[in-house]
């Protein structure tokens, strides 16, 4: 049985430091939870995150089982947003964020096979957030995105060019939420080395 790895597959999850790429982001379908605060101390976050995985990998053996059809579970993704974007380029301070945390699924699983999942992970030891996840798809359409290296709080000084100079300079406009995608684990990876495509959707026109 051939496994498929989206990373692979979608060019939208390919990203190169130093390099600032328009892509057209097909509709996508995710496992989804929200929150607020700052990840790095915020217990909602963990559990969140906590909450995700087995209900990814519910669906990725059943698919396997049931459809013949193996996957690669996809990276970690995270939309962010606050009433004040600022704080994303300058204070960073990430009390006054808002997050969906993200694990893609396959087009192919429905949403039968979504509650059949979250039946069977809640029948034993359910994660502590099981109930809040939901089953969404996702249309970003035209983005700009970079790959950063290193740590998450040395993040702003890439936003600030993409936010200030990349996008304005192609008569683009900011749309929608700041997205990132995780490519590597910050529990094995050192901080300067962790991956992470920062991507923004944008527009032609500005919006009020």
């Amino acid at each position: 049985m051939e496994k498929v790895d989206f990373k692979r597959t979608i060019d939208s999850y390919r990203a190169r430091v130093g390099q600032f790429r328009i892509v057209d982001v097909p509709e996508l379908q995710y496992l989804m939870i929200d929150g607020h605060g700052d990840p790095n101390v915020s217990p909602a976050y963990t559990e969140a995150v906590e909450s995700l995985y087995p209900l990814a990998y519910a669906m990725k053996f059943a698919s396997k089982r049931e459809l013949d059809r193996d996957y690669v579970v996809p990276p970690l993704e995270g939309l962010w947003w606050a009433d004040d974007m600022t704080v994303f380029t300058t204070a960073r301070d990430k009390s006054h964020w808002d997050w969906t945390m993200m694990l893609m699924v396959p087009g192919w699983l429905d949403h039968a096979m979504f509650a059949a999942a979250v039946e069977k992970v809640g029948a034993a030891n359910p994660p502590p957030r099981l109930g809040a996840i939901r089953l969404e798809s996702l249309t970003e359409g035209r983005c700009v995105q970079t790959l950063h290296l290193g740590s998450y709080d040395d993040e702003a000084d890439v936003l600030a060019t993409l936010h200030h100079d990349v996008i304005p300079r192609h008569g683009l406009h900011l749309l929608g939420k700041h997205h990132e995608i995780y490519l590597g684990d910050p529990r094995r990876v050192a901080p300067e080395r962790l991956r992470t495509i920062l991507r923004q959707p944008v527009s032609s026109t500005e919006r009020d």
